[in-house]
């Protein structure tokens, strides 16, 4: 088992997560974060199988080297395809939380009827694990999902909250998919930061799932099942870490985390 001193390793295909990480520091403020972007390689959502688990692995791999007593994979498109590779190289003694799982229980939680939309990246839609893993739980849940590959590269590039941002959600959440939900789960780590543009074009007629919130719950409670928590104060030693520094992430990252960041590039040979 690790120790409590190890920090929390979270991976992304590159930015998005930071917005899980930002979860994860709000609710456990001792914790140190170890982050890794692979910016090299993004977006995993664009890419196969068989390399979004090459890339995962990988990098999971760096995280556990490093000392990480959890591993989160804050990616969608790696959640829906590489997962389970990534449990098995991780073992029993170190959890991997994805973002999957921790929505999907939110919604196993509410009426066994429940009608339920998705919206992600195309590799997440493809993948069918929503509709998979909530039918395993609740059999008469209906589960509608809906591709919408314009939203990440709009929060990118600082579209959030604006004209751009609304008129791209009104044609997706008007979609013939996504009617007569009753809540709508956001399957991509950049879609938090949409997230009150998409509460008020509903209206309170739909509850929205924030996958980056129910993640931090998941893994406050994974430390506590292994008694691998921090001890001590709080800490503040975040490490940062990309495969391929860019200007864009650079000039975005802040935007995400919500504060001041240091990144520091560190590519993996995969």
């Amino acid at each position: 088992m690790n120790s409590g001193s190890g920090p929390i390793g979270i991976f992304d295909s590159g930015i998005g997560g930071l917005t899980v990480a930002s979860s994860v520091h709000e609710l456990l403020p001792r914790e140190a974060l170890l982050y890794y972007g692979d910016t090299l390689h993004m977006p995993y959502g664009e890419k196969g199988r068989k390399s979004i688990e090459q890339y995962s692995l990988r990098i999971a791999e760096h995280l556990l080297e490093q000392g990480a007593k959890v591993l989160v994979m804050a990616c969608n498109s790696a959640s829906a395809t590489a997962s389970e590779a990534v449990r098995k190289l991780a073992g029993d003694s170190v959890p991997v939380i994805d973002v999957i799982d921790p929505a999907v229980g939110a919604v196993a939680e509410m009426k066994q009827d429940i009608r339920v939309g998705v919206i992600g990246t195309k590799a997440t839609i493809r993948s069918e694990v929503y509709p998979d893993r909530i039918s395993a739980l609740l059999p008469a849940a209906q589960v509608k999902c809906l591709e919408t590959p314009l939203l990440a590269p709009i929060v990118e590039e600082g579209l959030a909250d604006g004209p751009i941002s609304r008129e791209v959600l009104r044609h997706y959440l008007g979609h013939s998919a996504l009617q007569d939900i009753d809540c709508l789960i956001l399957a991509c780590t950049h879609y938090p930061l949409l997230q009150k543009e998409i509460e008020v074009y509903y209206q309170g007629r739909v509850e929205v799932l924030d996958s980056a919130g129910l993640t931090a719950q998941a893994v406050q409670e994974a430390l506590k099942k292994t008694g691998s928590a921090h001890p001590g104060e709080e800490r503040t030693a975040h490490r940062f870490l990309i495969s391929e520094h860019t200007d864009a992430f650079a000039n975005s990252a802040q935007r995400f985390f919500g504060r001041d960041i240091q990144l520091e590039e560190a590519r993996l040979r995969v």
